[in-house]
Parts: C-alpha cells; sequence; structure tokens
C-alpha cells in the first residue's frame, strides 16, 4: 500500500524519524522523555513493518522501558 508514491512502512519510518529529532529539541527533560517514547513506539512498529526487524525492535522497546522508569519510577 502506498501514499503519495511511498509506502506505509516509509512513512512510519520518516514520522519515527520526525518525532525522535524532536524529543532531541527539548529543554524539559520529561517532554524529552515522553516524546521519545513516542518516537521509540513509533520505530518498533516500523521494526514489524520491516518483516520483524529484531535489532529496531528490542533497543527502541528497550528506550521506552529506560524511559517509563526514569518517568514514573525513579522521579527527581
Amino acid at each position: 500500500m502506498e501514499f503519495l508514491g511511498v509506502s506505509i512502512t516509509e512513512w512510519v519510518g520518516y514520522l519515527a524519524m520526525v518525532t525522535l529529532l524532536v524529543s532531541f529539541m527539548m529543554k524539559n527533560i520529561k517532554k524529552l522523555r515522553i516524546i521519545n517514547s513516542f518516537a521509540c513506539a513509533f520505530f518498533v512498529i516500523y521494526g514489524f513493518m520491516l518483516a520483524t526487524s529484531w535489532p529496531i525492535i528490542i533497543s527502541n522497546a528497550s528506550i521506552i522501558g529506560i524511559n517509563l522508569y526514569y518517568l514514573f519510577v525513579k522521579k527527581n
């Protein structure tokens, strides 16, 4: 399936990339972790759409876990 000549899988990858870049522009660490978690979730979805690319899935799922730990368990 394509949209504007680009596959849906690629669009998810681009969305993940843009969200990741936006997360690193945040000055507030809490906002950074929240937006970065969304970017990582998009990358996990992208990893599954790429016929299950485990390095992408495992690394980004791990980063989500780390972000959640610092957001909810280890509060400053």
